[in-house]
Order: C-alpha cells, then sequence, then structure tokens
C-alpha cells in the first residue's frame, strides 16, 4: 500500500470513528481523539485514552505528558511527524478513569486498523492499559518494558506511561533508557 492509500483509509477509518456510538462515551466527548501522524511510520506509540487536553483539542499526546513524549521521541531520534501516536480508546473515559472492558471491545477495531494500515515496524505500548491490550497478557508493565516482544508481525515495546514519570520521577531515567533502547534498535 502507497502512502497516498494508507492516508485514504486512515481519513476513512477517521471519519468512521467520529461517528461512533459503540459505547456510551461518545456523550461526553468534545472531539474523537483519532490519532495521528506518519501513515507510513516505522513506529507506532499507543496510549491508553484521550485525557482532558486531548479531548478538547482532538489530538493525541497534547498536555504534559505530550510534552514528554516529544523529548523522549527525540531520544530515539524521531520527530513526533515521523511516528503514529494513537490510543486504545478515542473518547476520553469521565474524570479520566481507566478504561472499562466493554469500551475497550467497542473501540478495539479503530486501533487494529490503523496498525494495519500504518504497519509500523514498532509498536511502543505506553502503560499497562496499552500494553495489556497489543500484548494479550495481564503481566505488569514493570516485568515486560525494556525489551521486545514479538506479537504477531508487530515488535512490541512496552515503556511506562510518561505521564507516570510527571508524577513518580524515578521512571523518567527508566523511560529516557527505553527510548534511547528504541533508536538503536531504528538504526541497525
Amino acid at each position: 500500500m502507497d502512502r497516498q492509500e494508507r492516508i485514504g483509509e486512515l481519513t476513512e477509518l477517521a471519519e468512521e470513528a467520529s461517528r461512533c456510538r459503540a459505547c456510551p462515551l461518545w456523550e461526553g466527548r468534545t472531539n474523537v481523539v483519532f490519532g495521528e501522524g506518519a501513515p507510513d511510520a516505522r513506529v507506532m506509540v499507543v496510549g491508553e485514552a484521550p485525557g482532558k487536553n486531548e479531548d478538547e483539542q482532538g489530538r493525541p499526546f497534547v498536555g504534559a505528558a505530550g510534552k514528554n513524549l516529544d523529548e523522549l521521541l527525540a531520544l530515539a531520534g524521531l520527530a513526533r511527524e515521523e511516528v503514529f501516536i494513537a490510543n486504545v480508546l478515542k473518547c476520553r473515559p469521565p474524570g479520566n478513569r481507566n478504561p472499562l472492558t466493554e469500551e475497550i471491545r467497542a473501540c478495539a477495531h479503530f486501533l487494529h486498523d490503523q496498525a494495519r494500515i500504518v504497519n509500523p515496524e514498532y509498536i511502543v505500548t505506553l502503560g499497562n492499559f496499552a500494553t495489556h491490550h497489543i500484548m494479550r497478557t495481564d503481566k505488569g508493565i514493570t516485568r515486560l518494558r525494556g525489551q521486545v516482544h514479538q506479537v504477531g508481525r508487530f515488535k512490541v515495546m512496552p515503556v511506562y506511561h510518561p505521564a507516570a514519570a510527571l508524577y513518580d520521577r524515578s521512571k523518567q531515567e527508566i523511560l529516557e533508557h527505553d527510548f534511547k533502547l528504541l533508536g538503536t534498535l531504528l538504526a541497525q
């Protein structure tokens, strides 16, 4: 699939997401946060769900965690525009609560289609929810991070969520290490 075909498919999928009412989250959303980035990215970054800022702007990772993510990507030699950034959920859960199983189930096909269209070499999962969903595991991020796991045709690299490092500074050094490792792997 060439770049233009990918853009076309992602645009159609984003339009479908904007009309989605498969779970009750649509009622409280300001914007669907579909995702953004290079349609042919080598790296896809997957988070949990949009927060307040993301819901308002309709873009993923625009708050403090997003600024941290941009800095971490730079450590891997990547600019935000070179990756594709998405979330498991496309609508904000009320009060930023954890996603419910039925919400994940209702929304999962959007992320799966995004991964199919972008077809990245690496999927970087941010935090437990994204990692559990992509890897189909209940193992914690602390046990899984720092290594690459083969999941289907994708190399999956679980890392702490950039927001976690805002509350627990000890996680920042670990995140920096993991993104430098990603950069090394991409350079090989």
